[in-house]
């Protein structure tokens, strides 16, 4: 009899049989409100009826048309789709299934138009855990650890993590724009930088937001050096922040976009995005694959899209963002071990931390632990796993926030 491997560990005891919007619901009908959303992914909430709808139809017709071999009707309408939504000028686009996979995608572009081999990313990131992926990653140890040598020609330089370096953010700012130019100066030449590859807000990191200045100055050597900016929108994108991009926050402008996670409401679709003149640099047979652009992952993203837009799910997310976070912060004001809430939109985190000032990760898992007992479901994050992050779908209303603010303050009480 063949088991699940004993590595993959559940973040919570739930065996869900079904879900609808914000819930997940067990064999027994108990009821879970679910701020998790599989990770950002489920970004019209479980089973949204239009999401459901298209996928159903679009099985009946076509299951899988391999998008190297045929091409089909929804991988046309989801490209034009998106252009709709994405970054002026960013006007070609290539599909795949999973954040992982578009990231080593953007390198690999990045690479072949520039005809430079070296990548920087930042002190905190998620980019994947595929080989490629997971040298370009820092949140923890556990995404690369015992699989080295990693792919080389990655260089890795600090994020402005105000709280963790106990400055403002402008400070912070200016540190890590400092040790960039010193790490140009000193271990990775500008002339062999390819790109830089950020995410609005780092995911697995802690959920700390990339200034708007941070980004600016990425965007400034960017241009001076001739290297590429790639925007890692895996799980910022799609309204999680209350804007359609999270770099949208910024008002900056990234080569490479990388979108996964909430595109398709939990079918797997990835993809990238560029401009044409540069999309074409890239080497021939360098792209393809075989699941890429699914025909039924293409109509559930469709759907999706449409969603987002006719039920403004990107102004919810800001306004249930809002509520969310001052929810959060007069928790925090009440448990000193809450040391710092932030976020953005529909992607908000408490990090935790001792009397001491050390990360607190043993009462951040004894609180997501109690959360769940009591039918909220959160996930950790962070490398210390300090920090409880709250990610609902973008369908959550107002009264949904407030009863998981209540549910959470509880069981902050409860982790003592």
């Amino acid at each position: 009899m063949a088991k699940l491997s004993p590595v993959l560990k559940q973040a919570t005891p739930v065996l869900a049989e079904r879900g609808e919007g914000v819930h997940l619901y067990d064999a027994d009908g108990r009821r879970y409100l679910d701020f998790t959303a599989g990770i950002g992914v489920t970004s019209t909430g479980h089973c949204h009826p239009r999401v459901v709808a298209a996928a159903r139809e679009q099985t009946g017709t076509l299951i899988h048309g391999q998008y190297t071999t045929v091409l089909h009707p929804g991988l046309l309408r989801l490209t034009e789709r998106l252009g709709d939504v994405l970054p002026a000028g960013l006007d070609s686009v290539f599909y795949l299934n999973s954040g992982s996979e578009a990231v080593e995608a953007a390198v690999r572009l990045a690479r072949h138009a520039t005809g430079r081999q070296n990548i920087v990313a930042f002190q905190g990131s998620f980019h994947g855990r595929t080989m490629g992926a997971a040298a370009l990653t820092t949140a923890g140890t556990k995404f690369r650890a015992g699989i080295g040598p990693l792919m080389p020609g990655v260089a890795v330089a600090p994020f402005p993590q105000a709280y963790r370096y106990g400055w403002d953010e402008a400070e912070a700012v200016r540190f890590a724009l400092r040790e960039l130019d010193h790490l140009f100066a000193t271990a990775c030449a500008p002339a062999d930088t390819a790109a830089f590859i950020v995410e609005p807000v780092l995911g697995e990191g802690g959920y700390i937001p990339a200034p708007p200045a941070f980004l600016a100055g990425l965007r400034e050597r960017a241009d001076r050096h001739g290297a590429l900016l790639v925007v890692d929108e895996v799980q910022t994108g799609i309204g999680r922040t209350g804007r359609f991009w999270g770099h949208d926050h910024a008002d900056v402008r990234p080569d490479v976009l990388i979108t996964a996670k909430g595109l398709a409401s939990g079918f797997p679709l990835s993809a990238i995005a560029a401009p044409a003149a540069l999309m074409e640099r890239a080497w021939p047979g360098s792209q393809g694959g075989t699941y890429g652009g699914n025909a039924v992952a293409c109509a559930a993203a469709l759907a999706t899209l449409d969603v987002v837009r006719d039920e403004d799910l990107v102004g919810n997310a800001a306004v249930q963002g809002d509520r969310l976070h001052a929810g959060l912060r007069a928790i925090a004001a009440g448990h000193p071990v809450i040391g710092d809430v932030r976020g953005l939109g529909l992607m908000q985190a408490c990090e935790f931390t001792a009397p001491s000032g050390e990360p607190d990760g043993a009462t951040a898992a004894r609180a997501q632990a109690a959360a769940a007992e009591r039918g909220l479901l959160l996930l950790t994050c962070g490398g210390y796993g300090n920090v409880v992050r709250m990610i609902p779908p973008l369908v959550v209303t107002g009264e949904q926030v407030d009863e998981g603010l209540a549910l959470f303050a509880k069981a902050v009480a409860d982790a003592g």
